[in-house]
């Protein structure tokens, strides 16, 4: 059982929740984020997939076990992309998934008067996968978003993330950590090559 509560900034942001799934992985420079139910809950919270506070008591090994197939598949099936190879069986598995309903949604106000995202019943795995799913399947299928994906170019890291920088130059999933990373060791490299 797992509570849908967390902390945004422990999680990696690509820009899309597909990419952001597969950067859970231990594959993407780093240990496995997924690793029991507690986790799914609060990334599916600070990804976006389920509003804050939505209650995520279903949520067991099993949900991880899925997830962690789906991230898999995609991570498959964006590396062909990037490599302009076909990978048809990941396609027809996100495929399949994106064909499932995603979770409903309903607007309602707050105690201010706000209008803020609630899900009218808790969803169900499937659903959000489904969304996960619709997500990476949007990516894939709109020339411009497909054109700015890219794989981090940083040592020990391997994220991918879309590249939405002024003449699609950027070289890192992070400037701040990777790329902060690469001008430490060119300046180290520079100071250890002086006389």
């Amino acid at each position: 059982m797992a509570a849908g509560t967390g902390v945004h900034d422990r999680w990696f942001t690509s820009g899309r929740v597909c990419l952001d799934l597969v950067a859970t992985g231990a594959g993407s420079g780093g240990r496995e984020r997924l690793d029991r139910p507690a986790r799914l809950a609060e990334w599916l919270a600070a990804s976006g997939l389920v509003p804050y506070g939505t209650p995520l008591a279903a949520v067991d090994e099993t949900w991880v076990a899925r997830f962690r197939q789906l991230r898999a598949v995609l991570d498959r099936l964006m590396a062909s992309q990037l490599g302009g190879e076909r990978a048809e069986t990941a396609l027809d598995q996100v495929n399949a998934l994106a064909a499932g309903p995603p979770p409903g949604l309903r607007a309602v106000r707050d105690r201010d008067g706000a209008l803020v995202r609630v899900l009218p019943a808790a969803p169900a795995c499937g659903e959000l996968l489904a969304a996960v799913a619709r997500d990476a399947v949007d990516l894939l299928t709109d020339p411009v978003a497909r054109a700015g994906l890219r794989r981090c170019e940083g040592d020990a890291c391997a994220r991918l993330y879309l590249d939405t920088s002024r003449g699609l130059r950027r070289r890192w999933c992070s400037s701040e950590v990777c790329g902060n990373r690469e001008r430490v060791a060119r300046h180290r490299r520079r100071v250890r090559a002086l006389p």
